[in-house]
């Protein structure tokens, strides 16, 4: 009985963090014709964020006007919850941002690395993502 009490409270507290989630809006500007946005879009979906594609053949012009500096640049960027998300940052990681409400501009995982969300394979080493806003060199916010 003890356990099956344990049990229903631990499912209603992950139910209720989802909810939470699920109020989320997520803006992810991409490229069209990139699979992986697709592919880190449902990932986001599965995690409770209500993603919203936003199609345009000029990132350059998103990242800019967002301020993503060109080394930490991703595929994609996305905000949500007031920050800045770049790249193929893990939901988790995202989660962790606005739980945290740290006082950055975002977060981001440069490039397209194997093993992320949306990139087909196996990780070769931990990926680092980084804060943005921050000046000087890049400060690792956490690596998955």
């Amino acid at each position: 009985m003890r356990n099956a009490r344990i049990l229903i409270s631990a499912l209603a507290f992950a139910v209720s963090l989802s909810a939470l989630a699920a109020d989320i809006p997520v803006k992810l500007y991409r490229n069209p014709n990139c699979g992986c946005c697709d592919l880190y879009a449902e990932h986001l979906e599965a995690n409770g964020f209500d993603v919203t594609l936003i199609d345009t053949f000029d990132m350059a012009s998103i990242k800019h006007r967002f301020g993503v500096p060109e080394k930490l640049e991703g595929c994609h960027t996305a905000t949500i919850g007031g920050y800045v998300v770049e790249g193929l940052v893990p939901a988790s990681l995202v989660k962790r941002l606005l739980d945290e409400r740290r006082p950055v501009k975002g977060i981001s995982l440069p490039g397209m690395p194997v093993g992320a969300p949306g990139m087909p394979g196996d990780k070769r080493a931990p990926l680092e993502v980084y804060y943005l806003g921050k000046q000087g060199k890049p400060e690792v916010f956490a690596a998955f």
